[in-house]
């Protein structure tokens, strides 16, 4: 099948948050045994969490193939194309190395319908899951594999991973994983396996109890990020640099969590085994695009995909640290599952000027819905990103307007602004 209809087709599925998605790994497992178990045998990190996991992802997996090791890292969602899912080394898969893979799972997945050996047709993400495990199957040496949602019942959580990564907790989903941060946290605590090693980040209280509970009886050794010193701490508006139990160590990550992802990082590599300076090399030329991304200048665009409360109060805290002075625009369009109340009481008293829009997808919510949340006087309500982008583009040259709500409105923004064959621009520390 054409990369184009292997799209086309994962689309026609629907994602997992639809009303009446069955989550079992009992599917997942099956799927995985048709296609003759790519996952077993191969070194995996497996990383769960509600905020910063993503970038933790992306940040280890720079610094394991820094340190020389074919890496393979499966992330999701993606902002623009699916391709972006799935990375060797930091490169994203080809579109024929998709379909390839896709075509494999497709007529693993129809063969075991066939057969009345399963009780249904696997969805997207175990689709894309199982391509990421056959695409990284005999190309890499070590997978680090993010969590979709949850843990527990997640489809990538068939793997016997060498180390767990746990990045904070917080709520998000909470339709599918519970109202309260101990029912999300032992969603997350799902994917802790016997024996096997734990890197904890700073959790709320509950959920550490809990974790550390969940750990003590599988025997797993944890390992928190509190006990990594940091110190010689500086910030600037596109990075940091710090130095690591004494290691001296920068990125270009924006935003003082990325501090705190960023020793996430630094200490599962350690237990990996990684020397210092495949750390620091890997660090430096770490990227994750749609978290803080500066896309243009003059004025000053940034992409910043806070869904939830404690994304947006990450983006709060960076507005208030580096914009002071500013004139700050915000574009904010997000899905109709979200806490819009949380969020844009963090959000919208920084804006001196609103946006409001949704994004082109199914679940988005309307803008005229969120502006009946908001009483802002200079606001404005558009039907459309494109909309959105020509008011933006009104303002101020020494504006910051950022882009933001939710992930879709960011891979959609970032799609109408970056051409496909240019990156970000480039910043340095100052």
């Amino acid at each position: 099948m054409s990369y184009a209809s292997a799209v086309r087709f994962l689309y026609s599925l629907g994602n997992e948050l639809k009303v009446g998605a069955k989550w079992d790994l009992k599917r997942m497992r099956g799927l995985l045994a048709a296609l003759r178990n790519p996952e077993s045998g191969g070194r995996f990190v497996h990383v769960a969490g509600t905020n910063g996991k993503g970038s933790t992802c992306a940040m280890l997996a720079s610094i394991l193939s820094a340190s020389g090791l074919r890496t393979g890292l499966y992330t999701s969602p993606h902002l623009v194309t699916p391709t972006e899912r799935i990375r060797i080394d930091g490169q994203e898969i080809s579109e024929g190395e998709f379909s390839t893979a896709f075509d494999q799972v497709q007529e693993a997945a129809e063969r075991l319908e066939a057969e009345g050996s399963t009780d249904g047709y696997p969805s997207y993400f175990e689709i894309v899951t199982a391509m990421a495990f056959l695409a990284f199957r005999g190309r890499t040496d070590i997978g680090v594999i993010e969590v979709g949602l949850g843990g527990r019942l997640d489809a990538t959580n068939v793997l016997s991973p060498e180390l767990t990564v746990i990045t904070p907790v917080s709520f998000d989903h909470e339709a599918f994983l519970g109202n309260t941060l101990e029912a999300i946290a032992s969603e997350k605590a799902g994917v802790l396996k016997p024996g096997v090693p734990l890197v904890l980040a700073p959790q709320a209280p509950e959920t550490e109890r809990l974790v550390l509970e969940k750990a003590s009886q599988l025997g797993a050794q944890v390992h928190h990020t509190r006990d990594v010193p940091v110190s010689h701490l500086r910030m600037t508006a596109y990075g940091c640099e710090f130095q690591a139990d004494g290691l001296p160590v920068r990125h270009s990550l924006p935003g003082r969590h990325q501090v705190e992802n960023a020793t996430t990082a630094i200490l599962a590599a350690r237990l990996l085994g990684t020397r210092p300076e495949a750390i620091q090399n890997g660090l430096a030329q770490a990227r994750w695009p749609g978290r803080l991304e500066l896309v243009s200048r003059d004025p000053d665009f940034i992409l910043d995909g806070a869904h939830n409360p404690a994304g947006a109060h990450a983006l709060a805290r960076y507005i208030r640290e580096f914009c002071s002075g500013r004139p700050v625009w915000i574009v904010y369009g997000t899905m109709r599952d979200k806490a819009i109340d949380e969020v844009t009481a963090e959000l919208f008293p920084l804006a001196d000027r609103l946006i409001l829009t949704a994004p082109d997808f199914p679940r988005a919510l309307r803008a005229e819905a969120i502006a009946a949340v908001t009483e802002h006087p200079n606001r404005a309500v558009t039907s459309n990103l494109t909309e959105a982008i020509q008011i933006a583009n009104t303002a101020p040259r020494e504006a910051a307007v950022f882009f933001t709500g939710s992930l879709f409105i960011v891979g959609e923004a970032r799609a109408k602004l970056l051409p496909s064959n240019q990156t970000t621009t480039e910043m340095r520390l100052s």
